[in-house]
């Protein structure tokens, strides 16, 4: 992972492949967006011809030999007055992205003054632009392209006047190093991130952090149990299923409790109901799995005083002689009856069996799932917005906020009672699906029924999670949303 380093002053800079200057776009021509012009006579002719105008994001490197590092790059932030980190994340990403083509290892950074936004909003914004873009998943690559290696930036040494912002800086390193492993595990091969390997994750995170502890349910234990639903969709596999329950214990003495519960099919194939399409893309549908797991990472590096449990339960949905069937009902951990209308709707069985567990032993104050539950929320939303279901309006608000400070938005939609009719059974307590008509939302009903009372919000991540071409500082496949967006939510309970 890039290391950050910081200075006060450019005359101080060790020798690096780029130095980075930021500017405004100004009525006339660009502006320098700091008080040091000391290297002014280098960019002064682009700046008067106008071949850089500072726009957001533009990008122009340009050289010197008189330069230690013998490229500049003038970076645009657009106009001061529309500032704001997800901005400065867009811009400073472009760079990352440029150096990645360019296969720069270091660069420096002068960094802009934006009194408006604070040095927590400066920070952040070209912190995660930095971060989150410079990354590459090549675990799986044999020997690498050797004529066109991989080759991300080592270092970026910060140029500042203020001696704070490289502590904020390392803070978001810490949260960023726990969405690359968040992506390396979406995008792992599904016959190496099973069940068990996601287990062993959390049983490392209990043995190096702090205030960690991993407990796992194995098939013996879910049977005793009596976990019907997560047993049941993992009768085709030749993994055993887990339940994870990593705790972090951040604040002790305070009985406040958020439990994440996190999808964890590790392959769908969608059983006997087989996907006709899209197969290949199924590694991904753990991906509420990683965001439960990465987070307790993130907040246990970060030493967040608050109280937080992942709760993952984790299985293949696979095809075999003795795969779960269509028709069939089924009882879970809630004593609930479950009629099974398509075996590609596993998530949410193995979903209500979680929250169920949750809800009985774990005493949540708050329970927030994440799930790549829907390929309808995709249609409705596409891959820029999550979607948010809730039985809480304060809760839904919390979520909606840091979905805005963080760019990982959320959207909600309604869980109007009318709804739940779709979901009635002739058979059993109630129907795994309420077929096509707004089957996101009855999808999120049927969750609904296992949480109680408790303050209780879901995120459909399946537009989200898994992108088929990347954009802005999300890369290709798997993104690690979630994880920012959770850390934001604990920091502002």
């Amino acid at each position: 992972m890039m290391e950050f380093a910081a200075i006060q002053h450019l005359k101080q800079r060790k020798r690096a492949d780029l130095i980075v200057l930021p500017f405004w776009q100004g009525k006339q021509k660009a502006e320098a967006a700091t008080k040091d012009h000391a290297l002014k006579s280098l960019y002064s002719i682009p700046i008067e011809t106008q071949d850089f105008k500072g726009k957001e994001s533009e990008l122009l490197i340009i050289y010197d030999q008189k330069l230690p590092e013998k490229r500049m790059a003038l970076l645009g932030l657009g106009e001061p007055s529309k500032i704001t980190p997800e901005k400065l994340r867009r811009a400073y990403a472009v760079l990352a992205k440029a150096c990645l083509q360019k296969k720069f290892k270091e660069i420096n950074l002068q960094i802009p003054s934006i009194p408006s936004l604070g040095e927590e909003g400066l920070v952040r914004g070209i912190a995660e632009g930095l971060l989150l873009a410079n990354y590459a998943y090549t675990l799986l690559k044999h020997d690498t392209n050797k004529e066109n290696p991989v080759v991300l930036l080592q270092k970026a040494t910060w140029i500042s006047e203020d001696k704070k912002l490289l502590s904020l800086a390392e803070k978001y390193r810490s949260i960023s190093q726990s969405v690359y492993l968040a992506r390396d595990l979406v995008n792992g091969n599904a016959d190496d991130v099973t069940p068990q390997y996601l287990a062993q994750i959390a049983k490392d995170f209990a043995k190096k952090l702090s205030h960690v502890k991993a407990t796992v349910l194995g098939k013996k234990e879910l049977e005793k149990e009596k976990m019907g639903l997560l047993l049941a969709v993992n009768r085709g596999s030749l993994h055993d299923p887990v339940m994870i329950i990593l705790q972090y214990r951040g604040n002790p003495k305070s009985k406040d409790h958020t439990v994440i519960v996190g999808k964890g099919i590790t392959y769908d194939t969608g059983g006997l109901n087989l996907k006709m399409s899209g197969m290949d893309t199924m590694k991904c549908d753990m991906a509420g799995a990683a965001i439960a797991l990465c987070t307790i990472q993130a907040a246990s590096s970060l030493g967040l005083p608050i109280n937080v449990t992942a709760v993952v339960p984790a299985t293949e949905n696979c095809i075999g002689p003795k795969s779960y069937k269509q028709g069939d009902v089924y009882q879970g951990y809630s004593g609930k009856t479950v009629e099974i209308m398509n075996t590609d709707a596993e998530g949410r069985l193995i979903l209500a069996d979680a929250l169920a567990y949750s809800v009985k032993n774990l005493k949540p104050s708050r329970i927030i799932d994440f799930a790549t539950l829907t390929g309808a929320i995709e249609i409705a939303l596409g891959a820029e917005t999550s979607g948010l279901m809730s039985n809480n309006d304060v809760l839904a608000d919390l979520l909606i906020r840091a979905g805005s400070d963080t760019y990982e938005r959320v959207w909600r939609m309604p869980l109007y009672e009318e709804y739940k009719d779709q979901l009635k059974s002739d058979v059993a307590d109630i129907k795994s699906t309420g077929g096509r008509p707004a089957s996101s939302i009855t999808a999120a009903m049927f969750l609904q029924e296992f949480v109680g009372q408790t303050p209780w919000a879901h995120l459909d991540i399946a537009g989200t999670a898994f992108l088929a071409d990347g954009r802005r500082y999300h890369p290709k496949h798997g993104t690690g949303i979630g994880v920012r967006l959770m850390i934001d939510f604990l920091e502002h309970l």
